[in-house]
């Protein structure tokens, strides 16, 4: 066989914005590494709102070219190094987040986004990791500046980045009050919540109050009644909506949190996921084949911690 005959792959390519239509599992060249980037052998790839916002357009607003290769976060092993990288070497269990190409066999990532992978965890958790507690620690420490002793409150516990949002903010000191539905109360709590709030009980507001962070992870209505739960000069970071002047007619401080690859911060996240003191959890396993099952069952909204799609299935 030409040694100019490149090996083909399965991956996870829109070529059009859309529903679950658009999305394509493609026979693909396997990528070639370039300078201060490595080979990644995907073994597992987390599940995430943005995907299939992607797929539904968000795409183009964050400056994306189609085709698009989807998927945001992976967990797998180095097969092949590009000129200049010496902090990682081939065979290497790693995990991190990507721009895109996370949905296929192999992936080239910047080496530099990559960290070794915890021995405690599997690819499958592992992939659950990434973008999930790397979106929670920016938003609630690197922008809200959350600290030891002040109160916050998540509007979505029970989801991906809402169960690592708690356990962060426990582990910092600080007080949570989570809120999701009755059926996730217990695992909630179990994250580590000091009060758990059921939204569909009543209008969380009236029984919130005094709040120095509110974490938004829900967005819509929940984000602009979440104002009124903050005491003045609090601070609202939200991972969904888009502030305008909220923040100025209230008194309190609003950002929203954008997610971007940070190796020092998952080195921590990493150390405290081997002394036990955070944890993964995935509700659902799914091969790359079902992605589609996968983005619906994210749009719903009621998933308990993450989806993962296993490359090995």
């Amino acid at each position: 066989m030409s040694e100019n005959i490149r090996e083909k792959m399965s991956a996870i390519v829109i070529n059009e914005y859309g529903d679950n239509g658009v999305v394509n599992c493609l026979a693909i060249d396997r990528p070639e590494v370039g300078d201060g980037e490595v080979l990644v052998k995907v073994h597992a790839a987390g599940i995430n709102p943005v995907d299939w916002k992607i797929r539904d357009g968000a795409g183009e607003r964050m400056g994306m070219t189609l085709p698009i290769h989807l998927g945001s976060e992976l967990s797998g092993t180095i097969v092949k190094l590009g000129h200049g990288v010496t902090s990682l070497k081939k065979g290497d269990a790693v995990y991190g987040i990507v721009k895109s190409g996370a949905f296929a066999d192999y992936a080239v990532v910047k080496a530099a986004d990559m960290v070794i992978k915890p021995e405690q965890l599997d690819f499958i958790h592992a992939a659950a990791v990434p973008l999930a507690s790397l979106t929670a620690w920016q938003a609630i420490f690197d922008l809200a500046k959350l600290a030891s002793g002040q109160r916050l409150l998540i509007t979505g516990g029970s989801g991906g980045v809402g169960s690592m949002a708690i356990q962060l903010a426990k582990d910092a000191g600080a007080h949570v009050t989570a809120m999701a539905s009755q059926r996730n109360e217990k695992f909630v709590r179990s994250l580590g919540a000091d009060v758990f709030i059921d939204y569909t009980a009543q209008p969380f507001e009236q029984v919130v109050r005094n709040i120095d962070v509110v974490f938004d992870t829900v967005g819509g209505d929940t984000f602009k009644r979440a104002f009124s739960t903050l005491k003045k000069g609090g601070f609202l970071v939200t991972s969904v909506a888009f502030p305008k002047d909220e923040g100025l007619q209230h008194g309190v401080g609003v950002a929203r949190v954008q997610c971007k690859p940070d190796p020092g911060q998952l080195e921590s996240i990493s150390k405290l996921l081997a002394a036990g003191q955070l944890k993964a959890y995935v509700e659902t396993v799914l091969p790359l084949a079902k992605v589609k099952e996968a983005f619906e069952l994210s749009a719903r909204g009621r998933t308990r911690g993450k989806i993962v799609l296993d490359l090995n299935a």
